[in-house]
């Protein structure tokens, strides 16, 4: 049997990219959530080579990675180690095959490579096919699938329990079949992070990191963090940008009018940053699966919005709030019932909004 052993990187011309990413000295940079690369190959054999950020060696918030081989996760990791090499399809005959590399844990607390893809392939690896139709969903630990993976509403964050393709934004994607990309972070809102002393925690605002590849603590390569660098929203141009921000808003807002109308204020700041990068895309404006007390100022901003810019290319949806019976993940956050909840709501609320097949 003769071996056809090539190697890769995740360039454009090899990988299909998923959501924000970063090329930087031939290894493929991941912070966000859901961000990663999809490729196809007909052959024996793949391996893929992943490197971490020095986060890897703290042991704590490690990048938690997983890799699907056809539709099935094969690999479920966190880095804690600066290169490991992962053994991801071996088969005796050639074969037709999708892998798909997806970062599950979310941006702020560390980011991960893609150093090499060594397949034995006569032809190597092409880039997976795109969507006919792409979304971006701008959200916070909701969409970053906090906690999905521990069922006692009573533990703390941890990124090896976080899993955005348990999340109602991923499978929303899933369900509609459509490509994604994710610009979430826990605890993150427009006027405020979440707060538990009433004061605002003015680090926490999505808003600072919207035009960035992504905001972490981890440095991709160990050289420069991705807050660093400006995004550039040529490479992605979705049809539909879903936002469900104000939860941890709400922490600080409450019921003081006064807060809530500077969140609609500012939120209706935010849609006019959305709009300038985004010239063609609908917005759709959701809240409410933890809450949905500041639901009404999301429409007020929309409304604003419009009135004042003539836009009328969004809307409003509210989300149902997640119910005891469906059980609650880590520090009270949506369940995986409650995920598959919103997904289905949300789902058919685009296929209808956006006349889509």
């Amino acid at each position: 049997m003769t071996e056809t052993i090539q190697v890769h990187r995740a360039t454009e011309d090899n990988v299909k990219l998923i959501g924000r990413t970063h090329y930087y000295k031939e290894v493929r940079w991941l912070a966000l959530s859901g961000s990663g690369v999809e490729f196809t190959f007909y052959g024996r054999k793949a391996e893929i080579t992943l490197q971490a950020d020095a986060i890897a060696l703290t042991g704590n918030n490690l990048a938690r990675i997983a890799i699907c081989v056809n539709g099935v996760r094969v690999i479920d990791d966190q880095l804690n180690q600066p290169v490991v090499t992962y053994t991801v399809f071996e088969s005796d005959t050639e074969q037709e095959v999708t892998v798909s590399v997806i970062k599950l844990s979310e941006a702020a607390m560390s980011t991960a490579g893609i150093q090499a893809i060594t397949v034995d392939a006569a032809e190597g690896i092409k880039p997976a096919p795109a969507g006919i139709h792409s979304i971006e969903f701008i959200g916070d630990s909701i969409t970053c699938g906090y906690g999905v993976d521990d069922e006692d509403g009573t533990h703390s964050f941890s990124t090896a329990t976080e899993d955005v393709t348990k999340a109602y934004a991923y499978l929303t994607a899933q369900r509609l079949q459509v490509d994604y990309s994710m610009v979430s972070y826990s605890g993150y809102g427009i006027i405020t992070g979440y707060t538990e002393n009433d004061q605002k925690l003015l680090t926490h605002l999505l808003p600072d990191y919207y035009e960035k590849v992504g905001k972490s603590e981890g440095r991709f390569a160990d050289a420069f963090l991705p807050q660093e660098l400006p995004w550039d929203f040529n490479r992605l141009v979705p049809d539909l940008i879903v936002i469900n921000l104000g939860t941890n808003d709400d922490s600080y807002t409450k019921d003081d009018p006064g807060r809530q109308a500077e969140y609609a204020r500012e939120y209706t700041g935010f849609l006019r940053t959305v709009r300038r990068c985004n010239p063609h895309a609908k917005i759709l404006c959701t809240l409410g699966i933890m809450g949905d007390r500041l639901y009404p100022y999301v429409e007020q901003a929309v409304s604003r919005y419009s009135a004042e810019s003539g836009d009328t290319n969004l809307s409003t949806m509210k989300f149902e709030v997640q119910q005891a019976a469906d059980g609650y993940a880590s520090d009270s956050h949506p369940s995986g019932v409650t995920h598959h909840k919103a997904a289905d709501k949300l789902a058919a609320h685009i296929l209808e909004l956006m006349n889509w097949e």
